[in-house]
């Protein structure tokens, strides 16, 4: 009951922390957006020749970027300085709800395995059942992650055990100081 209840509380608070992080995301972006509207309102110039300058930087022909700078701005200006100045377009729009949900979910995933293992072996030696199963299932999530996103196996497979062995160790130990 203590493993279900700690994968309910783990998952929730996972998804709220997720909700709260990508929440406040949205909002600096409006921020953003809303300080560079006002900008873009009170000195379109400086704002055009800024743009330029991006394109500039971008290894754009310097005699082109002022023809392309005027007509991304005359296309749609916030949307122009959002995408090449802030970094922000539609596509990287953070959804807090998907987020939080998705974030819930990959830890209830994550959780089940261990109490799984609770569930189905001997009481026993329950740590080191618990410790190495944990490991393994470390290794198997460092492979996938690394399938899935392309990256190479053994680095995932390190970083993903080597960090949550770390964590493990840390919560024993802080769990026998109580």
């Amino acid at each position: 009951m203590a493993s279900v209840a700690g994968l309910v509380a783990g998952a929730l608070s996972m998804a709220a922390v997720e909700y709260v992080s990508v929440s406040s995301q949205v909002d600096i972006e409006t921020a953003d957006l809303a300080r560079e509207q006002q900008e873009l309102d009170n000195m379109p110039e400086e704002e055009l020749q800024e743009l330029a300058d991006i394109y500039v930087s971008r290894g754009l022909d310097k005699k082109l970027v002022h023809e392309v700078a005027v007509q991304l701005t005359a296309h749609n200006a916030l949307e122009a300085h959002a995408r090449d100045e802030l970094g922000i377009n539609e596509i990287t729009q953070a959804n807090p709800l998907q987020a939080a949900l998705a974030s819930g979910a990959a830890f209830l995933v994550g959780g089940v395995l261990p109490l799984l293992v609770s569930l189905f072996m001997p009481l026993d030696n329950m740590v080191i059942y618990q410790y190495v199963f944990a490991i393994l299932f470390l290794v198997i999530l460092g492979t996938l992650s690394a399938l899935t996103g392309g990256s190479k196996v053994i680095n995932s497979i390190f970083r993903i055990t080597l960090w949550g062995s770390l964590a493990m160790g840390v919560t024993a130990y802080v769990g026998s100081l109580f």
